[in-house]
């Protein structure tokens, strides 16, 4: 019926699955193979063995002549078939001619035979073979018990739903992919050497060395607050209380020896490990789709039992060896009522007995399930005992499916959620991560990767590690750290060996620090850049920092939940000089006006958003620069005419379209740069001529269209940028600005060049490029001084010879044309092209010191 392969074949899941088989699990499903075999075993049986033999009871015959009835004993034997089968093939043509229905012949075997056989005992039943064999078949389907026939097959059935409901969690696509990933990463886990290692050398801590170095760490702390006090009395408050700052004791006097290192290949795979359980975790924990499935298949199989129980106890009385037969054939046979025996009754009741007993040992396993499964609460898992027995103290408790599938290991094996647990704790990852990283990143490989950036200072960058590592402070010559996407970034006690480090960058690297290292960074720190996403992501120890000159904040300032700015207080910043945000405010943080006294540079740089409130400006009296970027500004903000220190105004891509407020910058005495780039400005107005002490002017890209003569009364300029405009006229009183160095009207719709410019000769760059210039003057010669001349874009068929008189230009600087270049005499341009050392050096710091 079945091959051993293809039954086998139901039990394949068992091995890649054993560790979430409990014994109730393994035991039903053995019991399971012993039913199908059993069940196997019975239909194989009913198939080649099973028959029922019939004979007429109680029936009467009537003769040919219809006069003499003659009734028949049902204590009929076996005479007929005895002698059928003693007569042999001598007596089968006798057998072959039948006599009329109903009637037998007088003797069917004559006298006149070649041998005589003797008379058979018993009532002859006056059938054939053949009907015989068909009365057999019509009592096996009309006398037969159901039951009796198929009691095989639903044995086989099931035993079927049963295996089915028992393994059918392994198979459901929803559940079965999350087991099968939970079986692999397990199996990975029992087997990494990185939980070995984890295991035996941070359980292996003796207790009294814990005691022994918390109790020199917490001497060293009160040694360092003791100093720190001394110091700055009113700094040992903050640190302890008023930000929450927790700064780690650990490592201060001894570090804890290192681990073994493994081997890189075991270390990148217990790396993927322990990021596949992250994800993992995070998968499963939401949902107990698997336990209910589990509880779901559990109370069907209880059910189905039940079920079993009852309709088969009802039928085991009914299988029997004896039963009579009327199956309405009278007019075939002459016979109504048949005595028929089944061969397999006995057989059949005895395996039946057996399919009962397996059945109640697999309904009380069942029922044990069941109460396995809600007795406790499996939807929970602590590994309270692994914390206990090992330093990872910070193993999460874990719900739902995640904790029922370690439940259910928990019966095959305690030790692999122990083992497992290793790849839960974020300090075993980190550990390895250390051990991985500082293998990796030797003093070497970080000497290679130190540069020199271009105001001559050492500079390393380290980009996307899972650390810092430990050689990084063994950089005593460094001078500037940028960490980035550094998530387990922490600063240890040993950056006190980097005594020339003065600048630090955080990218999205909410950096830890320990308290000798902090202790160093408030005495040696002076810039400090951070980039975020969150506000939460600035480490709460840069608020202070004292000695702090310089802070760089870009990211998101601005908290929607309680529309306020997220900085804590800035007081303690007591020697701040350049503030730097770049965000989305709407106004200026209030916690800035702490910084008000001593703050000289604020820039806030939005990403588009209107800067609203600008009030508290007021108060920054101090502040010599100011840079509003991209704030949305429609006109000059008056805040900023309170400011009478201010010495450098930057309005850059803003909306502004009007500055008449321009005429209250006569009473900022200390202005002198005033740029307005980037807007929208249609005219200056006439009033621009009481900003007299403005030295630079930058009007590029807006939307001018002319120049008022009052602009060249402010003589000391000596920077003037109206690029991108619309201009189409240079007023000749630009002569008047004899101490311009620097011009520049590229990108507009000059047509003619007024020859006073020429009287500014001081100029050093003068860019003339894309216009509608047809000529330019001789007296371009005048400018000794000019350094860097721009005229490409423009309408010239030639250039004035006098170009050779500005002895500073060089073809370098020289922006123009090829075909008009070649169009000089040849001396001319052998004094342009000449490439003496000195001159040429000067020629190409000229566009440099222009823009």
């Amino acid at each position: 019926m079945f091959t051993l392969t293809e039954v086998a074949s139901l039990n394949d899941i068992q091995p890649t699955y054993r560790i979430l088989k409990p014994w109730w699990d393994v035991f039903m499903d053995y019991l399971g193979i012993v039913m199908l075999m059993l069940a196997i075993f019975s239909g194989t049986m009913q198939l080649t063995k099973d028959q029922v033999v019939c004979l007429p009871i109680f029936d009467q015959a009537q003769d040919g002549s219809g006069g003499i009835l003659e009734t028949h004993s049902p204590e009929l034997g076996d005479a007929f078939w005895n002698k059928e089968n003693a007569i042999g093939e001598q007596a089968a043509p006798l057998m072959s001619k039948q006599p009329p229905k109903g009637i037998v012949p007088s003797d069917p075997f004559p006298q006149s035979s070649a041998f005589t056989q003797p008379q058979p005992k018993g009532v002859r039943t006056k059938l054939d073979f053949q009907q015989y064999v068909f009365v057999n078949q019509m009592c096996y389907h009309v006398a037969l018990p159901w039951y009796s026939k198929y009691f095989p097959y639903l044995a086989l059935i099931h035993t079927i739903v049963l295996m089915v409901s028992s393994n059918f969690w392994f198979k459901y696509p929803k559940t079965s992919s999350k087991v099968e990933h939970f079986v692999s990463i397990l199996g990975k886990c029992f087997e990494s050497p990185w939980t070995t290692k984890a295991l035996s050398e941070t359980a292996c801590e003796d207790s009294e060395e814990n005691k022994q170095r918390l109790a020199g760490a917490s001497t060293l702390l009160k040694h360092l607050s003791t100093s720190s006090e001394e110091g700055s009395p009113n700094q040992s408050a903050p640190v302890g209380n008023k930000s929450g700052v927790a700064f780690s004791a650990e490592k201060l006097v001894s570090e804890v020896p290192s681990m073994t290192i493994l081997d890189k290949k075991d270390g990148e795979q217990a790396k993927a490990l322990f990021e596949k359980v992250r994800k993992f975790h995070a998968h499963v924990e939401d949902s107990d789709l698997i336990y209910r499935l589990y509880a779901i298949q559990t109370v069907i199989k209880t059910v189905t039992f039940i079920l079993i129980l009852c309709y088969t106890m009802t039928f085991v009385t009914s299988i029997d060896f004896d039963h009579v037969c009327e199956p309405e054939i009278k007019h075939l046979t002459g016979y109504s009522k048949f005595h028929c025996t089944h061969n397999m009754a006995f057989m059949l009741k005895k395996l039946l007995v057996c399919y009962i007993a397996l059945i109640c040992v697999y309904g009380i396993i069942c029922i044990y399930t069941l109460f396995w499964l809600f007795r406790r609460p499996l939807k929970e898992y602590s590994f309270e005992k692994v914390r206990e027995e090992s330093s990872f103290s910070d193993i999460p408790d874990v719900k739902n499916d995640f904790a029922f599938l370690l439940h259910m290991v928990d019966q095959y094996d305690l030790l692999y959620s122990k083992r497992f647990g290793v790849f839960l704790s974020e300090v075993s990852e980190n550990k390895l991560r250390e051990i991985s990283l500082n293998h990796e990143w030797t003093f070497e490989k970080l000497r290679q990767h130190v540069t020199r950036n271009p105001q001559d200072k050492l500079e390393l960058h380290l980009f996307m590690l899972s650390g810092v590592p430990d050689a990084v402070f063994e950089l005593t010559d460094l001078e500037i750290l940028k960490l980035e996407l550094i998530p387990e970034a922490k600063i240890t006690a040993k950056i006190s060996q980097m005594i020339n480090l003065q600048e630090l960058h955080f990218y999205h690297c909410p950096a830890k620090v320990e308290q000798t290292a902090f202790i160093f960074l408030c005495d040696h720190l002076r810039c400090l850049h951070v980039k975020f996403t969150d506000v939460a992501e600035i480490p709460s120890w840069v608020y202070l920092l004292k000695n702090l000159r310089e802070l760089y904040l870009v990211g998101n300032l601005n908290s929607e939940n309680n529309k306020l700015i997220g900085l804590e207080s800035l007081r303690d910043l007591r020697r701040l000089k350049i503030l730097h945000l770049k965000s989305n405010l709407t106004k200026i943080p209030t916690n800035i006006t702490d910084l008000s006294p001593h703050l000289v540079r604020l820039v806030i740089h939005n990403d588009g958003t209107k800067l609203l409130v600008l009030n508290t400006l007021k108060k920054m009296i101090n502040l010599a620069e100011l840079e509003l970027h991209n704030c949305e500004l429609e006109r000059i903000p008056h805040a900023i005419f309170s400011l009478n220190n201010l010495q450098e105004l930057d309005l850059k891509s803003n909306n502004i379209r009007t500055i008449e407020e321009v005429i209250s910058f006569q009473h900022l005495k200390r202005l002198t740069c005033l740029k307005l780039w980037y807007n929208k400005i249609i005219s200056i107005p006439l009033s621009i001529s009481h900003v007299k002490n403005l030295e630079s002017l930058y009007l590029s890209h807006n939307k001018l269209e002319s120049l008022p003569s009052p602009l060249f009364t402010l003589l000391k300029l000596r920077y003037l940028d109206l690029s991108l405009n619309s201009v189409a006229v240079i007023p000749p009183e630009v002569g008047f600005l004899q101490n311009l160095q620097y011009f520049a009207i590229t990108g507009n719709k000059v047509e003619v060049v007024p020859k006073q410019l020429f009287k500014c000769v001081m100029l050093r760059t003068l860019c003339l490029g894309h216009n509608c210039i047809t000529s330019i003057p001789e007296k371009v010669g005048h400018l000794s001084q000019l350094t860097h001349l721009e005229l490409k874009g423009n309408c010239l068929d030639r250039l004035p010879v006098q170009l050779g008189h500005c002895s500073l230009l060089r073809r370098s600087c020289l922006v123009v044309e090829d075909h008009l270049f070649d169009s000089l005499p040849i001396e001319v341009k052998e004094s342009i092209n000449q490439e003496a050392s000195v001159s040429f050096a000067n020629g190409c710091k000229c566009l440099m010191e222009g823009r």
